[in-house]
């Protein structure tokens, strides 16, 4: 399994950044699900609307820490990284080296044809009709989708994956998954618990998969640019609310930053957006501050043109300056083709 290469610096700000507050959201989901186990404090459906929306929000939080895992931010311990997110993981249905492969090209290329975590959007092959259906099942059945968008990687038969130990580390988590469920829901059912199961655990996931498949629409669907900082929408939030919402997602709405260097520190990205703002004062950067400002201005694309990079109408991209397994310190420099790269002042 490949390890994310941190300089010296970039393993210093890991350390020193105070991530537990962020943690919050992990036992608070817990406590959710166990207030929606025992119907506390009663089985009024007032309560158990209200514990279940809470429950799938924390659990959409679940999601960014699965992210920082993969990116190996999380802190400064790797094996933390990716033992956390190999038990998110396998919650969540995506095993986590498929993650962390699709992800890491992902940045790499993102809105090319080789973005396998953006597919069909991203994929000039597929046509308009297709993404216009798919986009539906993607955003309801989110639960359902992102096993299957995220498995592509490991058992297209174009696959990039080709390093023998990592398709056998794939294979014993995808193992360790059907295990562990299999389990689950054979206990639940030999206990007459498959309802509970599905009230308590799977109705929150199928909700949280609604947000994340929202959050991804909202930061990259009709983004044309392969740059990293035009490519994607950027939300550094004025409100309590979107602030609030970003702190306990990593900071990952600020998604421009957080692209373009995927090694630095989630508290970092704030202060690296307001940097390349005051570099680059004529660059009209897609920043907003609020999320809803963001989705209003992608709602159109969702509606008529559901797609990124060639297919929102770029010119196809040029060859990359190499091709890369790992994240780098900056994509624009190190793999961007610089007739893609839009901001070179920036640093």
């Amino acid at each position: 399994m490949s390890v994310t290469q941190f300089t010296e610096q970039e393993l210093k700000d890991l350390e020193e950044k105070t991530t537990i507050p962020r943690f919050l959201f992990l036992p608070m989901g817990l406590v959710g699900l166990w207030c929606l186990a025992v119907y506390w404090p009663s089985n009024a459906i007032g309560w158990q609307v209200f514990w279940t929306l809470f429950t799938s929000y924390c659990l959409f939080c679940w999601t960014s820490c699965f992210h920082e895992c993969s990116h190996h931010t999380l802190s400064g311990s790797k094996n933390a990284s990716i033992w956390l997110g190999r038990v998110l993981g396998t919650a969540m249905f995506v095993p986590y080296t498929i993650y962390r492969e699709s992800h890491i090209r992902h940045h790499a290329y993102l809105n090319k044809p080789s973005d396998w975590e953006l597919w069909p959007y991203s994929d000039p092959n597929t046509s308009l009709r297709f993404r216009r259906v798919f986009i539906w099942f993607d955003l309801f059945l989110g639960l359902f989708m992102a096993p299957f968008i995220y498995g592509r990687i490991f058992w297209n038969k174009e696959s990039p994956i080709k390093d023998p130990k990592l398709r056998k580390a794939i294979r014993y988590e995808y193992a360790f998954m059907i295990l562990f469920w299999g389990s689950v829901i054979g206990t639940c059912a030999y206990y007459g618990a498959l309802w509970d199961l599905l009230r308590v655990w799977f109705l929150p996931h199928y909700l949280a998969g609604i947000y994340q498949n929202t959050r991804k629409f909202t930061e990259h669907l009709g983004m044309s640019s392969y740059d990293p900082m035009l490519g994607t929408r950027t939300v550094v939030g004025s409100n309590f609310i979107t602030k609030w919402c970003t702190y306990f997602n990593f900071d990952i709405f600020v998604h421009g930053p957080h692209h373009r260097h995927p090694r630095i520190a989630h508290n970092l990205l704030l202060q690296k957006m307001d940097d390349y703002q005051e570099q680059n004062p004529d660059l009209q950067y897609p920043v907003f501050t609020s999320y809803w400002g963001a989705i209003i201005d992608m709602a159109p694309s969702f509606i008529k043109t559901p797609g990124v990079g060639m297919n929102a109408g770029a010119p196809p991209p040029a060859k990359e300056k190499k091709q890369i397994d790992n994240f780098v310190q900056d994509v624009a420099k190190e793999v961007l083709a610089d007739t893609d790269h839009v901001s070179p002042k920036a640093n």
